[in-house]
Parts: C-alpha cells; structure tokens; sequence
C-alpha cells in the first residue's frame, strides 16, 4: 500500500505482482460496503469453522454488479475450501448436476450463479443434495430400471440470483442463509474507486473520484468501468492523472451525465414523455426504445427509480416532473436521443 497522499489526492501505485485483470477483494478486511450482510457471513463462517462443519447453503440476491460471485469467492477463502463454479443455463441437463455434485469433496463450496434460470427438472436433484447429502439417480430403461441412491461430502452451495422471485420456494426455502445485496452509497463507491486506482496504478485526485462516483448508479461494477475508462483519457491527455477534468471529458464522450443517465435512460425518458408521461406498458416502452425488456428492468428502470424520475405502477411506467425538469436541461439530446439520425 502506498504511502497516504497529501490532502485531497490519492496518490495510486500498483503492486508489482498485481496486473489490470482483477480489481476484486482478497478478502473480507477489504471488501467495502454491504456491512450487515459481510457481518452476518463473518459470524456464520466462524461459527461453522469453530464446529468444523459446513458452512449452511447460502443465497445471494440483489441486482447484477453489486459483489454477489466477489462474496462468493470470499466465503471460499475464509472458509479455506476449494471454490467450483457453474450457472444456472449451463446445467441443462440432471446429469451435469449429478457429476458435479458428486466431484464435490468434503468442505468444498459450490457456486451457482444465475441459479434461477436452472430448468426445474434439474432443480429438483438439488432438493436432497442440499438436505440429506444424497441423490438418487435412475440407471438403465424400461423393466431393468432402477434408483441408486449416491451419498455426497457435506458441501455448501452458494446460488447467486438476480430475480429471487423467480426461485421456487421448495429450493428457497433449503437455503440456510440468505442475503439481499442493496446498491452502494455514494461514499462506499468512492471508498472502491480509490482502492481500485492504487490497483490500476493511477493518481486519482479526490474531487474527481466523488465525482465518478455519483455516476456510477451504486453499482461497483459500474464505478470500475468508469474508471478504467476514465484513466485512458488521463494516460492520453493528462500525464495519467485523473482530475476533475479528465473525467468531465471522459464521461462526455461516453454520454453520462451528473447523474449518471446514460443514453438509453435519456431514450427511455423522452419515450414517455412523447407518449404522454405515461402510463406506459413494459412492453410497450421496450418496443419503443429498441431493447429487451428484461434489460430496462433490471438495468435501466432500478436507477431512474432511485433518482425519482420513473414510477412504476400497477397501469405501467410513468414519468415524475423531477425527470421532466432535468429533460428540460438538455432538451436537445432528449429530443434526438429517442430518433437518432
């Protein structure tokens, strides 16, 4: 770590074992934010240690980019286990579950992210995994049919879940320990995005670091994109230090602006506003902007809804007066924003 910087800048050296890859926590101690939630796994994971037993199967849930598969990674680690990973699309089929359960040795931890989108049919051999240690598998067909039961290691699962009401409460409720991830404040934001730079090996000032921040919708995932973005320009056009200017230019040329609004949040306000504020249908308003409806919700909708911008009602979308006062601030782009040329 570096030595602290004088008032205002945080002065960035990389280590020299360390590259651009990766700008995950190596462990609890520095992992930022999400405070119940890191509270709660350290007791839970301390306690199993104590009673040299597994660790209880533990879910995930919270919007993409917020730290659930870096957590996961974490929980391994204090657990000192080895860590397999899959997602829910890839198990397609019962007999890639089954041969990835039964690989599992004692104490090792399996994550599964997506977990939701399992097909249920291979949903259901969780059910007594996860329970009673055991399987049971059908060999061979027709009349020379039968069920072998496969004991497994005590093992913990760890289902990460973007849309936790998808689950079925039969795999929700085997679950022993389930954390909601909320998005970040802004000051846990900055806290990463400093830690990030002595990764990257930049001098990030601190007013410019607040500033990437509030723009970064309190999503970590986003707020080190920003940056990495964000120091491009600075190596190209300011000696590799990242001001306050360096990222009001950074961020112009990728269209964010003070409040984080991206291109296809200002498409999706000016939608509604040509389509009367609202409300609008899900539908609908994906067909209008061009995009997957899954996206505007878990992507796009979460952060307008914070700002106050976009109601969401049992009718459809609507636009707040808020939103409309700051479409008036660039009324242009809104305009041409929603029918680019």
């Amino acid at each position: 770590m570096s030595e602290r910087s004088p008032p205002g800048i945080f002065q960035c050296l990389a280590r020299l074992d360390e590259g651009d890859g990766s700008l995950r926590p190596r462990n609890f101690d520095e992992f930022v934010g999400q405070t119940r939630t890191v509270r709660n796994l350290r007791t839970w994971i301390d306690a199993a240690r104590k009673r040299e037993a597994a660790l209880d199967h533990v879910l995930l849930s919270g919007p993409p980019g917020l730290g659930k598969t870096t957590l996961a990674h974490l929980i391994a680690e204090a657990l000192g286990a080895p860590l397999r990973i899959s997602s829910g699309p890839v198990l397609e089929r019962a007999g890639d579950l089954v041969g990835l359960l039964t690989s599992l040795d004692e104490g090792d931890v399996l994550f599964v992210d997506e977990i939701h989108r399992m097909p249920r049919t291979v949903e259901e051999y969780l059910y007594s995994a996860m329970e009673d240690l055991a399987i049971d598998v059908v060999i061979d067909q027709g009349p020379a049919a039968r069920s072998v039961r496969l004991t497994l290691s005590p093992f913990t699962l760890i289902g990460a879940t973007t849309r936790e009401g998808l689950l079925s409460h039969p795999l929700r409720s085997r679950f022993g320990v389930s954390e909601k991830l909320a998005p970040y404040p802004a000051d846990d934001i900055e806290e990463i995005l400093v830690r990030s730079a002595v990764r990257l090996g930049c001098a990030l000032d601190q007013d410019a670091a607040a500033s990437v921040a509030r723009r970064a919708r309190g999503i970590p995932r986003v707020a080190n994109r920003l940056l990495r973005r964000v120091r491009d320009v600075a190596d190209l056009h300011n000696e590799g230090r990242i001001d306050l200017g360096v990222v009001d230019q950074a961020l112009e040329m990728m269209g964010i602006d003070a409040l984080g609004l991206e291109e296809m949040d200002r498409r999706l306000l000016s939608c509604l506003v040509r389509l009367g504020g609202g409300p609008v249908g899900l539908r609908t308003l994906a067909a209008a902007v061009s995009e997957e409806e899954d996206t505007l919700e878990l992507v796009y909708e979460p952060h307008l809804i914070r700002l106050g911008f976009l109601l969401k009602t049992p009718r459809g979308r609507e636009i707040t007066d808020t939103a409309r006062a700051h479409l008036e601030l660039d009324a242009g782009d809104a305009e041409a924003s929603l029918f680019p040329s």
